[in-house]
């Protein structure tokens, strides 16, 4: 287990600078933030720290500017979105990651202030886990603590690097909570468990489904992984996405578990997404050459559904059942976040694996609190099921046993 900001008597934080990763990766227009979910996912961290009379420096990426500056991924929004937010005596903002400016701003905080440096991302060293970079962040604070468990399976220098150099290195409330419920997952699952796996590709979530396939009771296939599965059976797919190199696999995957994979039997297809709605069609079987399936149909989405409404067991669900981000394609997806929630309701364990999934749940209008855990990483969240080492929590502390 590893140490959680809570575990240290309040005295520890007194007084003290701490160098707080996290994941404001949030959508900005125009200088606006469209969403801000990750924000107020680590309001808890933020306000417990500075409760207890810590100065508090946060540290984000935002985009991919690759080591140059970029004004539209500015974290300055971020900023005045988080004055708004947070109960604490001050939010600042300084428009540099380290060097002379941040060291001014420092000087300046009072116990209990927070300071949100610029852009991460706007310097080389951090995806590249410069060793120097590094010790400049690490020369921050006293203490670090993670609160990004969506970047936390990569080794930068913000989640990896810096981490190394402190002694004591925690996990936020956050993350804590993300460990926790994504292990139960892993390790424990509530019988019975069943699993929905979505999104174009296997390779994306390889190490996740070998892990899941043996544990789970039922898995439920859709998306572009579907297609590779059903090819894999001799069923004709049309031109819909396939992953060739995986398709001994998937047979392989079929004959050992076929008992509890579900794979569609009805799509909703089109030559293309932007065909207009009189060109969509919904087919049983197999899809004609030229088509691409977008979606699973409606008998498909309604078995699904039933899988889940029973309201026992644990239910993990990582990615959309189809082109989800255009309306007539969504209908796959929404039903099984709505059977989510009802699943939820009825006594189930129910998690949701990150990523696209999370706005899938929120186009489908059901509330985080209708799932029982909505995992804030995608990619790290498939990792950690698949029982992968997560550089920013193995490098963490170990709780005293």
């Amino acid at each position: 287990m590893k140490q959680v900001i809570s575990d240290l008597p309040d005295d520890r934080y007194t007084g003290r600078r701490v160098f707080v990763r996290v994941d404001f990766n949030v959508p900005i227009s125009n200088g606006k933030i469209r969403e801000d979910h990750r924000l107020r996912c680590a309001i808890p961290t933020i306000e417990y720290l500075s409760q207890r009379g810590a100065t508090v420096i946060l540290a984000s990426h935002l985009g991919k500017p690759k080591g140059t500056v970029v004004p539209a991924l500015s974290l300055k929004p971020v900023a005045d979105r988080l004055r708004k937010m947070l109960k604490v005596p001050a939010v600042k903002f300084v428009s540099a990651v380290v060097g002379e400016p941040v060291k001014h701003a420092l000087a300046a905080m009072k116990p209990g202030e927070v300071l949100l440096l610029e852009n991460l991302r706007f310097e080389r060293g951090e995806e590249a886990n410069d060793p120097v970079f590094a010790k400049q962040l690490a020369s921050l604070a006293d203490l670090y603590v993670n609160d990004a468990f969506g970047t936390s399976h990569r080794s930068h220098a913000s989640t990896y690097g810096a981490a190394q150099l402190f002694a004591d290195r925690l996990a936020g409330l956050l993350v804590g909570k993300e460990i926790d419920a994504l292990r139960h997952v892993r390790d424990h699952p509530i019988r019975p468990f069943r699993v929905v796996v979505g999104g174009l590709k296997i390779q994306d979530k390889l190490v996740a489904l070998k892990t899941l396939l043996p544990k789970a009771d039922t898995v439920l296939l859709g998306g572009g992984i579907a297609y590779t599965f059903l090819a894999a059976q001799g069923v004709a797919i049309g031109d819909s996405p396939v992953e060739q190199d995986f398709i001994p696999w998937a047979q392989d995957m079929l004959t050992k578990y076929r008992d509890h994979i579900l794979l569609p039997k009805d799509h909703v297809i089109a030559k293309s997404m932007e065909q207009q709605p009189d060109g969509i069609q919904i087919v049983q079987g197999a899809i004609p050459a030229g088509f691409k399936g977008l979606d699973v149909g409606r008998d498909t989405s309604l078995a699904f559904a039933h899988e889940l409404l029973t309201g026992t067991g644990s239910v993990f669900w990582n990615g959309p059942l189809g082109a989800y981000e255009v309306d007539e394609f969504a209908g796959g997806t929404v039903d099984i976040a709505r059977a989510m929630a009802l699943a939820h309701w009825r006594g189930a364990h129910t998690v949701v694996g990150g990523g696209d999934t999370v706005a899938a749940v929120r186009k489908a209008e059901v509330l985080e609190t209708e799932i029982s855990h909505v995992s804030t990483g995608g990619g790290a969240s498939l990792k950690f099921i698949g029982g992968e080492e997560l550089p920013g929590i193995t490098v963490l502390s170990e709780a005293p046993q």
